[in-house]
């Protein structure tokens, strides 16, 4: 289950820069946040600071934002006549939720795979394999 972070803002977009935007990316989240722990992001949620109740596509600008990369504004890609008069980037921020860094929220990686054992330790090598799934429940990543 995914946990939702706060509002992130780690860059500010500078208006006199061209090729400057606002870049919520996770690398500069990364960045800024050493410590920051997001094993997988899910979900984003990206909004403009000034303007929170807004949803981003309401506001003229081309603003990328995506599970892949965060958000992605380029003062280039902006227009004259969004919400604003200038073509720059609004000072955006992101909220992810994300699967943390927990080892019961994460998908077990096969070094740490148990084994379990059976009660009768004179299995020989000619008996068939015992099937571990049964058809009753939904796939899930059995153990090697």
């Amino acid at each position: 289950e995914c946990i939702w972070t706060d509002w992130i803002d780690v860059t500010y977009p500078d208006g006199s820069d061209r090729n400057g935007g606002d870049y919520e990316t996770f690398e500069n989240i990364w960045k800024k946040y050493p410590s920051w722990e997001c094993a997988k992001v899910e979900n984003i949620s990206c909004r403009a600071q000034k303007f929170p109740s807004y949803p981003i596509a309401d506001l003229g600008q081309k603003v990328e934002c995506n599970v892949n990369v965060g958000l992605i504004c380029n003062n280039k890609d902006q227009q004259i006549g969004g919400i604003i008069p200038m073509p720059v980037c609004l000072n955006y921020e992101i909220s992810v939720c994300c699967t943390p860094n927990r080892p019961e929220c994460l998908p077990t990686p096969s070094t740490t795979s148990t084994t379990t054992s059976t009660a009768s330790p004179t299995t020989s090598s000619v008996s068939p394999p015992i099937s571990t799934t049964t058809p009753t429940t939904p796939p899930v990543e059995t153990p090697s």
